[in-house]
């Protein structure tokens, strides 16, 4: 199969978990980004432009799945662009231990769910506790737990 169009079949079913499954399962008001982590790992995997990609097609789809129209994008776009630029020695064999999952996926999810809290914010005239608790802390633990989990799941190369 060529390569691009697995990546963005995966990339579909990795919204759909996370819209039909993982939104559906929030803890405190909290719920994990698991397309985050999915740009994020494509981003390092493949490069910038496969990571801007797919942060621009996903969180479109984040966008119209959740009525938040351009922030899910414009964020997840970014990310995909900026984690490329995190040194790896060979892409091609790219394989991420759980601990460098957990703390990978809290600092990127952090800095993501920072900016998206932040736009959020200035689109409703002012933040809340929830969205600085719930939405950025909890949400980005949460989203880091996820991918320890997912790591521990896929330790083979994919």
């Amino acid at each position: 199969m060529i390569p691009a169009l697995r990546l963005a079949l995966v990339g579909g079913a990795v919204f759909l978990v996370q819209w039909l499954v993982l939104g559906n399962l929030p803890i405190a008001g909290a719920v994990p980004d698991a397309v985050l982590l999915f740009v994020a790992w494509t981003g390092l995997r493949f490069g910038r432009r496969y990571g801007l990609i797919a942060g621009f097609a996903l969180g479109f789809l984040l966008d119209a799945a959740y009525d938040t129209w351009g922030m899910q994008m414009f964020v997840k776009s970014l990310v995909g662009f900026l984690v490329a630029f995190i040194p790896t020695t060979e892409r091609e064999t790219l394989l991420i231990q759980p601990q460098q999952a957990f703390t990978g996926g809290l600092l990127i999810a952090l800095v993501h769910n920072g900016l998206l809290v932040l736009f959020q914010a200035l689109a409703a005239g002012g933040a809340t506790l929830g969205m600085v608790t719930g939405e950025w802390l909890g949400a980005s633990l949460y989203t880091a737990v996820v991918a320890f989990v997912a790591a521990l799941a896929f330790s083979r190369r994919i």
